[in-house]
């Protein structure tokens, strides 16, 4: 395979936006088709993406066998049925997060995963950039002694009704749409998995606006605000005996700001920066990779699955009204 050619399955604007270009622009890596019974939608890949084929259901896109993967941009309440039935389909898929709503969900991902023999993984792009994997170096060399102590940070404004994160019966809220960043990007820069949490949460119409929490892990602890009502911001911090790590923009590097991580030790702050890098295309390129070549995905479900299990340990602990 040595050009893996892409369909995706809906017209999200996400997908057109960010992970079709990653698509279009990776080593390896071809956008061909889409599904979408929209024609408007259909028009602005067509306008963006010149050649691209639109198939009018999801069905004759996972039957169309010039298809070597599948990108599933849909919303959060339908990854677990479209996952499944893509590699039922016999296509390798890769969903966006979260790709699944409670912990249970991953018995039937797996299964199916098995049960195809193929690849199937969850659209988390932060593990795919070096600045989490430095991170991830530069904590397990003691670059700040024994950590203690992280904190986290995410939000963006949008109240919008019509909008999927605004409403419970697609799977919306802070902390589905955003709060996986600062626990997964944790779990995977730690190696540790959270024991119990407290929580804060703002409830509105069954989903959360806002959390707030602290996470208790073996051998620190974590602080985590995510909300979809406050003006955009992000960081993480991760804080230890002898220094202190802090990236600006973990989440959204290179889109909102540029990709950076601080070292601060003493009265020393050492800075390494990776302007340009699309964390996007990284995520597509390493998928490929191991399609052709059978490396190791940096995000199996299996980590997915713990970043799940972290959220309800969050949700229980403030449940819903």
């Amino acid at each position: 395979m040595e050009t893996v050619r892409w369909g995706i399955l809906g017209a999200a604007n996400f997908a057109k936006q960010h992970m079709g270009p990653a698509i279009h622009a990776a080593r390896g890596a071809a956008l061909t088709a889409l599904a979408t019974s929209s024609p408007e939608k259909a028009a602005g890949f067509a306008e963006r993406f010149p050649g691209i084929r639109v198939h009018d259901s999801y069905d004759a896109l996972l039957a169309d066998p010039e298809i070597d993967a599948v990108y599933v941009p849909l919303p959060n309440h339908l990854h677990v049925e479209w996952t499944i039935k893509a590699l039922q389909a016999g296509k390798p898929v890769l969903c966006e997060k979260p790709i699944a709503l409670e912990d249970a969900d991953f018995d039937r991902l797996i299964a199916a995963r098995d049960a195809a023999g193929l690849l199937a993984a969850e659209g988390y792009m932060v593990v795919h950039h070096p600045q989490f994997q430095r991170t991830r170096e530069l904590i397990a060399d003691g670059a700040v002694g024994r950590l203690r102590d992280v904190r986290s940070a995410f939000s963006f404004n949008n109240s919008d009704p019509g909008n999927i994160r605004n409403q419970a019966g697609t799977g919306g809220g802070a902390l589905r749409d955003i709060g996986v960043y600062p626990l997964g990007s944790t779990r995977f820069v730690t190696g540790e998995e959270p024991t119990s949490a407290i929580a804060q949460t703002t409830w509105e119409s069954g989903f959360d606006t806002t959390s707030r929490s602290l996470l208790t892990f073996p051998s620190f602890t974590m602080s985590m605000l995510v909300s979809i009502r406050l003006e955009p911001y992000q960081e993480i911090v991760f804080h230890g005996e002898k220094g202190v790590l802090r990236l600006g923009y973990p989440y959204n590097a290179n889109v909102r700001g540029e990709a950076q991580l601080e070292l601060h030790r003493g009265d020393t702050i050492t800075t390494e920066r990776w302007p340009g890098l699309n964390q996007y295309v990284l995520q597509v390129e390493a998928f490929g990779d191991s399609l052709r070549n059978g490396t190791p995905y940096p995000c199996p479900l299996e980590f997915s699955r713990g970043t799940q299990a972290a959220m309800d340990i969050v949700f229980a602990a403030d449940p819903a009204p």
